[in-house]
């Protein structure tokens, strides 16, 4: 049970059922709901593997579930959905992005919620399968998959359907390429050395599946002959408009048949594609010469027998908005089919392959069969979509051999080159066992990294050389390794030992020891890593000489320490790595000045600051050293870090970073930041560094420097929605965060994207402000004009009524004006003019104004006001579902009318034409359901007596088509009936 926030105060788009509410087990599942649409208008729920980040290796689920919104009035009209996904670490939920439409789950007459709550069940059904990770295609099948580089399954499916084909593989070897061709710029060589593309020579045909319960009546729908007529006449060149009659018949078919499923259509009433998922059966042999040749033309050659066997089914799993995509080939045309799912291939039976793909309603059996309870069904989102059948004549000339001769001798040369390179890498894999990897650091290798990839520690490992040596070599010989490498003889090298410290830090430690280098390779690593890593990492210290040869290094005892050194330059804000030193820790650093001034290129009598470099994890530590006290009193040993800079001689407020400590800290939690409006919120407008610790105050003066504004204040931001990709729905308050990592958290994850906008006043006044998006319909004009009404927030609708009369055109100087409240084409609410403004809210709901008609103003005591809304009726699951739209309004009846005389009222008031108003229907709903109406019905008995506005279970609809442009209107998602023209002033 979920008890949603209001939707004024909702800050986030999604929440979490917690799995304990879902189902038990060893891995719990929990449900994913978005109260306000995942980016669609219409809830969307999926259900989610809990902690799926921290899942076993190798762990997979196939589930089927089902999940229901209840309805609380009426359990009947509960909306349910099932599907079946197999779970895994990559793909851990799956479910509805379009489960129900926002306006019938917000509606408080439909019964979904009520006193602020909202029912979900969720029922789980799951089985392990065979385990993916370990599961071996080859050895299995005798195939191999195509690894999925990311959302590519609907090109690897058609591609190993394609490979199977072997008369089209050999003719993709066939096609003109030279050795030189690289394959990521020629596709007949990638498809040569990938073995498989389509060639336009193979037809396919598109086919309905909606209203087609097999393939046979999809090819009767397609040769149906349409008469052309009445207004639908066909125009002949030189004889005008013509009754006709068109049709299709085919001269000949293909050896190789293609069937596209028309699985995905565009819907018109909703506006938005769908996909189909009826049951759409299909033959093992298809035979287009039934019914006399009834697909074929008169002129078809008569002697070519049209009798197909299915070769391959491309099958698509999930709904509209993704999903997955898969293929069952029987590659020789033998009984056995196989499935190719990505890398995975598995044997598959018959069944599997056809009737499992035909879609449709699947039930399970029942756990309890004692009980009554109804049968757990849910819809097969996993079906075929696209069909390949061979002909059966054509069996021996498609299903060929392809030969190396096929091959043309370059691509045999590059292919064998390639299969050499793979084994290489085979037996590399193979032997890790026997090796142990040893990466050593140099000098060079910290020049070159500090300051431009890193700036913390030393170095990155991944980015030095590395040697791959066998485990029982000895240490001296791997050291002859490094001579030859690197230059320098065995006898001057010396090496030592990182370790990571308590800190997180990660330093030279000590040099190795002279019995430690007499070890195998192996024993040392042993000795050495007490994480148990396969590498050993080493710093080889090299002395320079004269001409910068190598020279042996200095001796060190227990009382000298090795030092390494990085200077700062305030001014240009840049870091380096200039050396290392060894030093006796009974020295202080004012006995090293000079050193360290000629290792900068400063005058050797510098003033110099120095600081050690600590810890960057959780946080910088890097505090400034006493030049006077010894290193073994300041607690430096051997791996420090110690940073060193001229004192600055600008005007701080010129240097943003003045110091080490202040930079180590910017480069720390620097942010690289996203800035983009909310009229284009996919589009990057421009970016800015700024840090992860700049207040409120800091980023609006950067962002309004940046701008060109002289006013920070008038700045306001809004934080990103990492889940929805969308602006968060409550823009930031003014200085309503401490610091910009508070501007961009969003749960546990980080975003770097902030949203802007450019107020005409400062954002702390306008927060004193209530704003408001007001449509105004005019009484007499086809137009709709939206404005943006700004009052104090102590105001009420009377004041926003009075503002509004000095900026709208009314149809009279004495004309009275109402507020209404509209969601999803029905009016929630008027407004009394008393009523405070600061608790309206209009993100959600269209605030409409109006000129009150002079009907209503002398309504009799025995007459009554009633809603009337327009609705459109589709099948839905469980039932036929109303579909509202348009424009709501009131209409006042009279006692006695009869809906004959209503209906000329509604006519002339929508300014409807005869010939379209003659196909409408008129109904009274009570409590959603319609009760449709006779001419001679008195309509005013089918509503009570009500004092006041707001009849909301009770109203008269009008059905019929909508047929308005789909374009988008007003003050959020709702759409003008007959849609006026909407102009928008600020």
């Amino acid at each position: 049970m979920v008890t949603p926030t209001p939707l004024d105060q909702q800050e986030d788009d999604e929440m979490l059922v917690p799995h304990s509410d879902v189902v038990e087990g060893p891995q719990p599942m929990e449900v994913l709901i978005f109260p306000k649409g995942n980016n669609v208008d219409n809830l969307s729920m999926y259900l989610d593997v809990a902690d799926a980040a921290n899942l076993p290796y190798g762990w997979s689920r196939f589930s089927q579930f089902g999940l229901a919104i209840v309805n609380q009035i009426n359990s009947s009209y509960s909306i349910r959905k099932e599907s079946q996904h197999q779970f895994n670490s990559r793909e851990s939920d799956w479910g509805f992005t379009s489960f129900m439409p926002l306006s019938e789950l917000y509606d408080p007459t439909r019964g979904y919620l009520l006193n602020d709550t909202v029912v979900i069940e969720a029922e789980v059904a799951v089985r392990k399968v065979l385990d993916y990770w370990s599961y071996d295609s080859k050895k299995e099948t005798g195939f191999v998959g195509l690894k999925n580089q990311g959302a590519t399954c609907y090109m690897n499916s058609l591609l190993q359907t394609l490979y199977h084909i072997p008369y089209f593989r050999k003719a993709v070897y066939h096609m003109p390429t030279t050795e030189n061709d690289a394959p990521t710029a020629s596709i007949p060589l990638a498809l040569q050395n990938y073995k498989s593309t389509r060639k336009e020579s193979f037809y396919d045909l598109q086919l309905d599946v909606k209203g087609c319960k097999d393939v046979y009546e999809s090819f009767d729908k397609y040769v149906e002959v349409e008469r052309l007529e009445g207004d639908n006449k066909y125009h002949a060149e030189g004889h005008d408009l013509q009754d006709a009659k068109k049709g299709v018949l085919f001269i000949e078919f293909p050896p190789v048949l293609q069937l596209q499923l028309k699985r995905f259509e565009y819907d018109f009433m909703r506006d938005t594609m769908v996909k189909i998922n009826d049951r759409y059966e299909f033959p093992l042999e298809l035979d287009l010469d039934r019914d006399n040749r009834k697909y074929l033309s008169p002129d078809a050659d008569k002697s070519v027998r049209n009798l197909y066997t299915l070769h391959s089914v491309l099958v698509h799993s999930g709904g509209v908005h993704g999903g997955h995509y898969y293929a069952f080939i029987r590659p020789t045309l033998s009984d056995q089919w196989y499935k190719f799912d990505d890398e995975r291939v598995t044997k598959e039976d018959v069944k599997r392959a056809l009737e499992e793909q035909y879609g449709g309603e699947e039930e399970l059996p029942q756990n309890n069969p004692g009980f009554n309870n109804p049968p757990f069904k849910f819809t097969k989102y996993s079906n075929a979509y696209m069909l390949v059948y061979i002909r059966k004549s054509d069996e021996d000339k498609i299903i060929c051999n392809v030969d190396e001769k096929d091959i043309a001798e370059h691509l045999r040369v590059r292919l064998k080159k390639e299969q050499e390179e793979k084994e290489e890498k085979r037996k590399y894999k193979a032997q890790a066992h026997l090796f142990t990897t040893i990466k050593v650091t140099r000098d060079e290798d910290i020049t070159e990294q500090i300051g431009k990839s890193i700036y913390f520690d030393l170095v990155d490992h991944e980015k030095v050389k590395s040697f791959r040596i066998q485990k029982q070599t000895p240490f001296q010989l791997f050291k002859e390794e490094v001579a030859k490498e690197f230059g320098v003889p065995v006898e001057l090298q010396r090496f030592w030992i990182w370790a990571k410290r308590q800190n997180h830090t990660y330093r030279p430690n000590r040099p190795l020891l002279p019995h430690e280098e007499l070890q195998t390779v192996e024993l040392l690593r042993e000795a050495c890593n007490k994480t148990n890593n396969a590498e050993l990492k080493l710093f080889l210290e090299i002395e320079r000489g004269p001409e910068e040869r190598p020279i042996p290094p200095p001796d060190k005892s227990s009382e000298d320490i090795l030092l390494f050194f990085k200077l700062y330059d305030p001014e240009n804000a840049i870091l380096r790595y200039v050396g290392r030193l060894m030093v006796k820790n009974s020295s202080k650093p004012m006995d090293i000045v000079g050193q360290l001034n000629q290792m900068a290129g400063f005058a050797p009598d510098e003033e110099i600051e120095l600081f050690e470099e600590i810890k960057f994890e959780p946080c910088v530590m890097c505090e400034q050293l006493d030049k006077k006290t010894s290193f073994r009193l300041s607690q430096i040993e051997d791996g420090d870090i110690i940073c060193f800079q001229k004192p600055l001689s600008i005007q701080e407020n010129e240097c943003p970073y003045p110091d080490v400590p202040s930079f180590l800290a910017y480069v720390q939690n620097r942010e690289v930041v996203r800035f983009r409006t909310l009229e284009k919120t996919k589009e990057d407008e421009f970016t800015m560094e700024l840090s992860k610790l700049h207040t409120y105050d800091d980023v609006v003066q950067r962002l309004a420097e940046k701008l060109g504004l002289d006013d920070p204040s008038k700045i306001r931001l809004t934080s990103h929605n990492c889940y929805s990709q969308q602006p968060k729905p409550q823009p930031i308050k003014y200085r309503g965060v401490d610091r910009l990592s508070d501007m961009l958290a969003h749960y546990n994850q980080t975003s770097d994207i902030l949203y802007y906008e450019v107020l005409d006043i400062p954002l702390p006044e306008l927060q004193g402000l209530k704003s408001l998006k007001v449509a105004f319909h005019h009484a007499t004009k086809d137009e709709v004009v939206i404005h943006n009404i700004r009052l104090p927030k102590q105001s009420n609708v009377g004041d926003v009524i009075n503002e509004l009369k000095t900026k709208v055109e009314l149809s009279h100087p004495d004309a009275e004006l109402r507020l209404l409240e509209v969601f999803f084409h029905k009016i929630y609410k008027i407004f009394s003019s008393t009523e405070r403004i600061e608790n309206i809210n209009d993100q959600y709901w269209t605030l409409r104004a109006e000129e009150i008609p002079e009907e209503e103003k002398n309504i009799g005591p025995s007459d009554r006001l009633v809603h009337v809304y327009h609705f459109t009726k589709e099948a839905g699951q469980n039932q036929a579902q109303v579909q509202n739209f348009g424009e709501p309004f009131f209409l006042v009846i009279h006692e006695g009318e009869t809906l004959e005389e209503i209906k000329s009222r509604i006519q002339k008031k929508l300014r409807v034409p005869d010939e379209d108003f003659a196909k409408w229907k008129f109904a009274s709903f009570s409590m959603g359901r319609p009760d449709y109406l006779q001419d001679t019905d008195v309509v005013y008995d089918r509503f009570q007596r009500k004092d006041v506005y707001g009849a909301w279970e009770q109203y008269l609809g009008l059905e019929h088509v909508d047929n308005a442009p789909k374009r988008a209107y007003a003050a959020n998602q709702n759409r003008h009936a007959y849609e006026k023209p909407v102009r928008i002033y600020n």
